[in-house]
């Protein structure tokens, strides 16, 4: 960068007579203050996300899930911001927005984007774990079991029945499986076949 002295110099040798410096448009030193609070809590994001605040102090994870369990069988999670703060993860938005129309006289519910600077803060630092809440698949262990019977070359304590019945679940896990893939299937297709399992 020129001296000061030396840009009045340099103008009039250009020919240049009146000064060309041009302000910015847009503040980048600012930019990415700005950016983080309005990026990482876009309301159409994080819509199945909502506050839950001004619950007793005493209140534990357990509380709070009974006072949600309409929610729990379609998939309902809590994370901790404080002690009377905290963030409700539902499976959905709608599952969300139907929380937020319900009235509770122990504690009250506001979206995300409404929620108080700590709990904005928090869901900004665990935005990973903020995923809508889903039941876990049903497991078995018998994939586990075999692959540690045969590593080991013991000999399995289960006897014939147990291993039948643990076949024919997984035969139905899959048949269940495959169900619902053909029902989503004919519902691209415009049939209209419903099954009940």
């Amino acid at each position: 960068s020129a001296q000061p002295t030396l840009t009045p110099l340099l103008a009039k040798k250009e020919g240049r007579k009146k000064k060309s410096i041009q302000e910015p448009n847009f503040d980048y030193f600012n930019a990415s203050r700005f950016e983080e609070d309005e990026s990482d809590l876009r309301e159409d994001e994080l819509s199945h996300i909502v506050e839950i605040y001004d619950f007793p102090t005493e209140f534990k994870t357990e509380d709070l899930l009974k006072l949600f369990q309409n929610y729990q069988q379609r998939g309902f999670d809590i994370k901790w911001v404080d002690d009377t703060h905290a963030l409700g993860l539902f499976s959905s938005p709608i599952a969300a927005s139907e929380a937020l129309r319900s009235k509770h006289p122990l504690m009250k519910l506001r979206p995300l984007s409404k929620s108080s600077p700590a709990t904005k803060a928090k869901a900004r630092s665990c935005s990973d774990y903020l995923l809508p809440a889903k039941d876990r698949p049903q497991t078995s262990a018998a994939l586990a079991r075999r692959l540690v019977i045969g590593a080991l070359g013991v000999k399995s304590k289960l006897t014939k029945e147990q291993r039948e019945a643990e076949r024919r679940k997984l035969q139905e896990a899959r048949e269940q499986k495959r169900l619902a893939a053909k029902q989503r299937e004919d519902a691209w297709e415009g049939n209209r076949r419903w099954t009940t399992y």
